[in-house]
Order: structure tokens, then C-alpha cells, then sequence
């Protein structure tokens, strides 16, 4: 059986799982939530950079993107942040939708899936 390698576990979600060369992260969201999409995607991306590094994997490997925003009128700035950090000709698969976050104050949230 193969093993499955879990980062942070918890009661609710482990902020990263590993199993066959795959890394799958789960849904990340800025700590500071006081800053504007443009910064809090640049948090984000830096929290999936310091994710995958830890897994042995960077984002050249990006398989898959899930990205929700709370408001589809910020996919434009989100957007910006997001194409200047991916690699050339590397862009994963990859939705983008409006959807009402956990919490009011956040304004993306991006879950991405990686291999090895």
C-alpha cells in the first residue's frame, strides 16, 4: 500500500496532501485580510510557493487551480497577480468562480494540485 503524506493534519483538513508524486493543497487564504485581492493573492501564492516547496515540488509542476473570489468583479486584478507569478506557457487547469467565503473579509481563495 502506498503511503499517504499529510502536512498539518487536523480535525478539519491537513494544509497539504501528498500520495504517488501528487500534492494536493488545500484551500489557501491570505492571513492579512485587511489588504486589497491584489495583495492578499500575492499572500496566497507565497503560502502555495513555501507549500510546495515543502513537498519537494514547485509551481513548473501545477497541475490543477480552484480559485473562488468573493466578488467576479475582482477576477480582472486577482488575474494580474496570478499570470505574472506562473511560469511561461505553465498555467494549470483551472476554474474561477464567485462564491461567498467563510469569512467576509476574504476575498480569494486558491486550492492547486501538483505533481512531483
Amino acid at each position: 500500500m502506498s503511503k499517504i503524506s499529510r502536512t498539518d493534519p487536523g480535525s478539519i483538513l491537513s494544509k497539504a496532501v501528498e500520495y504517488h508524486g501528487f500534492v494536493y493543497l488545500q484551500g489557501v487564504t491570505a492571513k492579512d485580510t485587511s489588504k486589497d485581492i491584489k495583495g492578499q493573492t500575492s499572500e496566497i501564492l507565497a503560502q502555495i510557493d513555501q507549500l510546495l516547496e515543502e513537498h519537494g515540488t514547485d509551481k513548473t509542476r501545477l497541475l490543477q487551480a480552484l480559485i473562488w473570489v468573493k466578488n467576479i468583479r475582482d477576477r480582472d486584478a486577482m488575474n494580474e497577480i496570478w499570470t505574472a507569478w506562473l511560469p511561461k506557457a505553465g498555467a494549470p487547469a483551472r476554474a474561477c468562480v464567485q462564491a461567498e467565503l467563510a469569512n467576509p473579509s476574504i476575498l480569494v481563495e486558491i486550492m492547486v494540485t501538483a505533481c512531483k
